[in-house]
């Protein structure tokens, strides 16, 4: 068993014990604090779905607010007291990442979009991961398990494309790139160095976690509909700004040591697909 999973203690209370682990089920608890990061901007209609699908054992929410003009904040507080408001200065997605990040106290973090689209109840399976020897946990849409409904035959189309040249290119075996459900332990931030403002901040994470040399396990994830709202994705656009975080990270000298393998979901460490 993981140094960092333990068997709940039968007849005892997990909620109301003075352990320091956190309980995941009935049988199952674990250390380690996990910080859930959410980038939002004029997401009040959609923050009941997401924090309704958050895990109760999780050690802190910090929410991302990007200046937004509607009750964003107020709604935050309201269902999540305790939660974290971290004001973003900046502009774009990646800067409000790199701000949430700077705020988190626990040991692992876990990057969750505002929309409605992604299931909290996943976080269990991207914890699993951390705590059995993977440094980055890479949800996909497209590995076995997963699923998307969400994508237009276009953007699926740029995106299998863009992932095939990320694979050429670094030595990664990636299903799925642009995706922005993710985990990782947080002294990994200190080896990808993010200097991205915007929506490519995802694939650069992809891209540094594998030039540093860190085990990665993919995590089959399924992205739900933006339920309320307009996502402010273009396909063309955001494409291009992909290809050239692509181009610009090949010129740059590699920092880790050797390829890091992806494991196949559910592996056990040493095991690749």
């Amino acid at each position: 068993m993981s140094s960092f999973l333990r068997p709940a203690v039968e007849g005892q209370d997990p909620l109301i014990s003075d352990s320091p682990y956190r309980p995941v089920s009935s049988h199952l608890a674990i250390a380690p604090p996990v910080s859930v990061v959410i980038p939002a901007m004029n997401e009040a209609e959609n923050l009941p779905y997401v924090f309704k699908t958050l895990p109760a054992w999780i050690h802190e929410v910090i929410l991302v607010d990007g200046n937004s003009t509607d009750d964003t904040v107020r709604v935050a507080r309201d269902l999540w007291p305790g939660i974290k408001v971290v004001k973003q200065r900046g502009r774009g997605k990646g800067d409000a990442l790199i701000s949430g990040f700077a705020a988190c106290t626990g040991d692992i973090i876990v990057m969750v979009d505002a929309d409605g689209s992604a299931d909290g109840h996943e976080i269990v399976s991207y914890v699993s991961a951390l705590v059995s020897g993977a440094d980055f946990a890479k949800g996909s849409r497209f590995a076995n398990g997963g699923g998307t409904d969400d994508m237009t035959p276009i953007r699926k189309l740029g995106n299998r494309v863009l992932c095939a040249v990320v694979n050429a290119k670094f030595g990664a075996r990636y299903t799925d790139l642009c995706y922005g459900y993710n985990a990782f332990w947080r002294h990994c931030l200190d080896k990808i160095d993010l200097d991205c403002t915007g929506f490519e901040v995802e694939t650069l994470m992809n891209i540094r976690v594998v030039k540093a040399g860190l085990r990665v396990q993919e995590i089959p994830s399924h992205e739900y509909v933006r339920i309320h709202g307009m996502s402010n994705l273009s396909a063309v656009r955001d494409g291009l700004r992909v290809l050239r975080v692509i181009l610009k990270e090949q010129g740059k000298r590699r920092t880790g040591r050797r390829r890091p393998p992806v494991f196949a979901p559910g592996a056990s460490r040493g095991e690749v697909s």
